[in-house]
């Protein structure tokens, strides 16, 4: 009982509260609001996707793949079907490839292409930790994103990326086992902006605060407020209680009379 009636006043403390917790919680939700939409640099993902097919000499063109029809690709045992072995080689390729195409060769390649374009002042390091390789899982599919302030730019690279890592492979493998599926489309919403998640959490965060503020003011609290605080300080049951009265109106008519 003893448990249930703590917990009972805690609830009738949170609801006496209840304007507090709320002013606050309304507070840090518009914080988040303004910390989304105000301070917050956006930045654009731009993303390309590739796909490890089997592999085929780089100069046949017989082999040549269609990516329109995955299904109807040609072997390498000239069949139209691929074998068990190619597939399990390919996957053991996609972590190879993902360490390929974030290589310094291929970086500064692509740098050198985008200052032909006359987009200069993209240094290795930058670039390098705009980019991001991931395999989708279950398939052998790659993704190819580049993360930038500029959507346009972010396009651009990724799809030059994508060009030159194509052919970083067909140089080192002497195939075309993988070929670009989509290249990247320019991004319209930024990529690390989502104001209603922010303000969600901003919310939950300005909720607990001032939970969390108001048990530690109760706890601090020594004050005698009710009986019930009488019994718990000194171990003994209050007999009997009587209510504030206010006589001053009272003993200013006597003196008056």
């Amino acid at each position: 009982m003893e448990e249930e009636f703590d917990l009972k006043e805690t609830l009738n403390l949170f609801w006496s509260k209840r304007f507090i917790i709320i002013t606050i919680t309304i507070i840090l939700c518009i914080l988040g609001i303004v910390y989304s939409k105000i301070l917050v640099t956006p930045k654009y993902t731009a993303r390309a996707s590739m796909i490890l097919a089997p592999g085929s000499p780089s100069d046949d063109v017989n082999n040549t793949i269609n990516y329109g029809e995955v299904g109807t690709q040609v072997g390498n045992d000239g069949s139209g079907s691929i074998t068990s072995s190619e597939v399990t080689i390919n996957n053991s390729l996609l972590a190879t490839y993902r360490e390929l195409a974030k290589s310094s060769t291929v970086i500064r390649k692509v740098i050198e292409e985008l200052e032909n374009d006359n987009i200069n002042n993209i240094n290795e390091a930058s670039l390098k930790s705009q980019v991001d390789i991931t395999s989708v899982t279950g398939t052998q599919m790659i993704n190819i994103t580049v993360t930038n302030t500029d959507p346009y730019l972010a396009t651009t690279i990724t799809n030059k990326l994508a060009d030159i890592f194509s052919d970083a492979v067909k140089a080192t493998y002497k195939t075309n086992n993988i070929s670009v599926v989509d290249y990247a489309e320019v991004p319209t919403y930024p990529s690390n902006i989502n104001t209603t998640r922010t303000a969600v959490i901003f919310a939950a965060i300005g909720l607990f605060l001032s939970i969390v503020t108001i048990l530690i003011i109760n706890l601090l609290d020594n004050t005698i407020k009710t009986a019930k605080d009488i019994e718990k300080a000194v171990n003994l049951p209050v007999l009997a209680e009587l209510p504030q009265c206010d006589f001053s109106e009272n003993s200013s008519k006597r003196r008056r009379s």
